[in-house]
């Protein structure tokens, strides 16, 4: 008969080899990932910082000039001073876009991966890739550079869109007719509702004349929005809070609620319509999800790992693998049976 101690033994060395299994499961090995990240990803990375640069600080692409009507109501709202006058300076938006986002992907990382339920479930969704002989990349490397460096690419690209969108429409801002200050007097606005196709009759500030030009889509708008969707959808399909049930609502609540106030900013103080901020969530929010479901598969977190295992994973191996042990009760219930089943017969 095979004693419990013997049980226990294989028990404690069966268990003892599951770590060890998944952990030889779990490991891949891989020439061509730095290379790959190197000379592709980072080269396209590059390419679009540089086209982003090339659409805010040189004058590259110029902008569509837009005809107007000199008595136009809606063209004719007060000049609100420049950008950097504003109630939220592009500076401090852009900032804030930038490093929030980063900072919760960053920190809810590693405060996963420190847990030791969430750390085993990241372990066994992600392999841990061998590159060469000596370079190892764990789940908590790769997690963080693919979030934060899909989220860059996004905003980058957005900023692009946007740009692009302000260059080839060349919409006016509602102030533009008190930037642009044409002069009234003259042949070209002597009717009131004489059509202005020429862009040489403003007198104000030529930088400020090219700013009012570029007004659909609003661009603080389309990168609030990108950046509160993108956090969003981050906490909602990483982040698991067993303890609090309203955390993760509030943050995300109160994230898309700063975005849409950051828009309806843009619109109190006549820098843009409103269609070009309802343009601009459009294009922020579809770019996030896009990113979100299409690129990093709705960022794959650990509770729907877990959900996915099969069962005896879960509950680790199966009794059959276990020499079964027979018990003495088990043996006079089966000698009753049998005595009575000779009575009966």
């Amino acid at each position: 008969m095979y004693s419990s101690r013997n049980l226990n033994r294989d028990v404690g060395t069966a268990l003892r080899h599951i770590p060890e299994k998944m952990a030889f499961e779990n490991t891949y090995r891989s020439y061509s990932i730095i290379p790959c990240f190197i000379f592709i990803e980072l080269v396209i990375m590059a390419g679009t910082v540089l086209l982003a640069y090339c659409f805010e600080c040189t004058r590259t692409f110029g902008v569509h000039i837009q005809g107007f009507f000199c008595s136009d109501a809606q063209l004719m709202k007060p000049y609100p001073g420049s950008e950097e006058d504003s109630f939220i300076p592009p500076l401090v938006l852009y900032c804030v876009v930038a490093a929030v986002p980063t900072a919760t992907m960053f920190i809810g990382e590693i405060l996963m991966y420190i847990m030791k339920s969430t750390r085993q479930a990241l372990i066994a969704q992600e392999k841990t890739i061998i590159t060469g002989e000596c370079c190892y990349l764990n789940p908590l490397i790769r997690r963080i550079i693919r979030f934060i460096g899909v989220f860059a690419f996004g905003l980058f690209a957005t900023d692009i869109f946007v740009n692009a969108g302000q260059v080839v429409t060349g919409n006016l801002s509602p102030c533009f007719l008190s930037v642009c200050k044409p002069n009234y007097t003259g042949t070209e606005c002597r009717f009131s509702h004489q059509f202005v196709s020429k862009g040489d009759i403003c007198t104000g500030d030529p930088a400020a004349v090219e700013r009012a030009r570029k007004s659909f889509p609003s661009k603080e708008a389309s990168l609030s929005m990108y950046s509160a969707v993108y956090v969003t959808m981050y906490l909602t399909s990483t982040v698991k809070m067993k303890s609090s049930r309203l955390a993760k609502p509030v943050l995300c609540l109160g994230s898309l609620c700063a975005a849409f106030l950051a828009g309806l900013n843009r619109v109190s103080e006549y820098r843009n319509h409103c269609s070009d901020v309802i343009a601009g969530f459009i294009l922020g929010t579809s770019v996030a999800l896009f990113l979100a479901l299409c690129v990093v598969h709705n960022f794959r977190g650990a509770h729907s790992t877990l959900a996915k295992l099969r069962p005896e994973e879960l509950r680790g191996p199966p009794l059959t693998a276990f020499p079964r042990v027979g018990s003495p009760l088990d043996t006079l219930t089966a000698q009753n049976h049998s005595a009575s089943m000779t009575e009966v017969t």
